[in-house]
């Protein structure tokens, strides 16, 4: 058992769902050209002012909501002094002394123990631009170009308590707050896109003490997955850096991922940013009233829906966090039963053949083929002995690759159930002879025997059988010697 524990904050950089910018009309489209999407205010350019977007605000008053915060009634903006190539005003507009909500918490389950996170800030900021490499990151490069499309958007930093102890927590937080914010509709969420970003703080103390060790600050990574390898690889080499005598540096680590390891970009001793309150942009004022009818916007969120799912559907608790740790899974089951009302049969096609396929080809649930109102079909065909099970799950990877509806796909492929009795006869007849000992162990009372007739006869009809047919004819002859 070691000696020392870890200690880890989460800042978690959200851009916000808006057509323009913080300050500027600029578009906040993905994607676009380099240095197209940007005007004198967001360029920072002498003598250019803006004015506040009011639905950021509301955005990040609806997420301080969900996340349990208290909203302040009067906050502002503060200049964050640095020097950055992508920041070309030299500071950055921040809310460093008043964040619009604070004092929030996220509640988590790791190996089936719950646990709270609380969390400390979420404040209003504004994008720098983006640096594009010319190597795979910023310590393998000998060049880089600066695009300021991003420059200017609106982002939410969402600042966690040192509450977290592992990598496997740190992931389960992070998956958490994304339901949250694709679920009230602040963001979208997409990581590979830049729209969700996380930096760790790090640091280990001895087991049992309270002080916080020296930390250090993780960037660079761009999965979930990618935080719990940093995370954990971080922990580990602070505890040998400890136990071999020496002293962590404070600094600021990039995470390369085919290496698995943290590299130091940067010293990070002792910062001093300089922040002041922005002379040029008034105070963020707000009423009770407006932000209760912002707190009427929030829509059912994943832990309600995931409680009605097991209360009003039975399902497990397993399953229904599952169905709801997605926005996109939820709004597909919920779509599903409309129209197909079983909903653990469905949670069952979705954990398994669904996720499965999807994990498969790494690919995101908007890019399947696959519909709500094809697979409640698909179900329908099977819950009519038009097919069988496992003929399904055939079905349904073809549905998922090509689109097509079950019907037209079962018709395509001759794999219509064979129920018809004088059609089964025939088979039984010729299983039975070429298995001889079977029939004789069933017969004798081995009751297992059954089972390998069964199928046998399933693989003679390529799985078209209807089992349940099958079992039943196979007894009924059998019995009679």
């Amino acid at each position: 058992m070691s000696t020392y524990e870890a200690v880890i904050g989460l800042e978690v950089h959200v851009e916000l769902k808006t057509q323009s910018k913080l300050f500027c009309g600029c578009s906040t489209e993905f994607g676009q050209e380099p240095n197209t999407q940007v005007c004198p205010v967001c360029l920072g350019l002498p003598g250019s002012t803006g004015v506040l977007n009011k639905k950021v605000v509301e955005l990040a008053v609806k997420a301080g909501l969900a996340l349990n915060c208290q909203i302040g009634l009067t906050t502002w903006f503060d200049r964050k002094n640095y020097y950055y190539p992508d920041l070309p005003k030299g500071y950055q507009i921040s809310q460093v002394f008043r964040p619009i909500a604070a004092e929030g918490y996220l509640d988590i389950e790791v190996d089936g123990r719950p646990k709270r996170i609380h969390i400390t800030r979420a404040h209003l900021e504004e994008d720098p631009g983006k640096l594009v490499h010319s190597g795979g990151s910023i310590t393998t490069s000998h060049s880089s170009c600066v695009d300021y499309n991003r420059s200017g958007i609106p982002l939410i930093e969402i600042v966690s308590e040192p509450e977290i102890r592992s990598g496997a927590e740190a992931k389960a937080y992070l998956e958490k707050l994304k339901a949250i914010l694709e679920y009230t509709g602040v963001s979208d969420v997409k990581m590979e896109q830049g729209s969700l970003r996380c930096d760790a703080n790090v640091s280990v103390r001895p087991a049992g003490t309270t002080a916080l060790g020296t930390k250090t600050e993780i960037k660079n990574m761009n999965s979930f997955r990618a935080v719990q390898r940093a995370i954990e690889y971080e922990v580990a080499r602070q505890m040998a850096v400890l136990e071999d005598g020496d002293a962590v540096i404070q600094e600021t680590r990039g995470w390369d991922e085919n290496k698995g390891i943290t590299l130091a970009m940067r010293n990070k001793e002792n910062p001093d940013y300089r922040c002041f309150i922005d002379p040029e942009l008034p105070h963020i004022q707000l009423t009770p009233e407006w932000i209760e009818e912002v707190k009427a916007t929030l829509p059912e969120l994943p832990d309600a829906r995931r409680k009605r799912l097991m209360e009003e559907h039975g399902l497990p608790a397993y399953d229904a966090g599952i169905i709801t740790s997605s926005l996109a899974l939820s709004e597909f089951f919920a779509a599903t039963l409309e129209k197909f009302p079983d909903a653990k049969l469905i949670s069952n096609w979705m954990m398994g053949e669904l996720l499965r396929l999807l994990n498969a080809q790494a690919m995101e649930l908007s890019e399947a083929k696959v519909t709500p109102d094809g697979l409640a079909k698909l179900l329908e065909l099977i819950k009519k002995g038009t097919i069988s099970n496992k003929i399904g799950k055939e079905v349904f990877e073809l549905m998922f690759k090509e689109g097509k509806e079950p019907e037209e796909i079962v018709k395509e492929k001759g794999l219509v159930q064979i129920s018809d009795a004088g059609q089964l006869t025939q088979i039984l007849t010729e299983v039975i002879a070429r298995n001889p000992k079977s029939m004789e162990d069933f017969q004798a009372g081995k009751e297992q025997a059954i089972g390998f007739l069964v199928g046998q006869v399933m693989k003679a009809t390529k799985g078209q059988a209807n089992p349940g047919v099958v079992n039943t004819m196979l007894r009924e002859i059998l019995t009679k010697g």
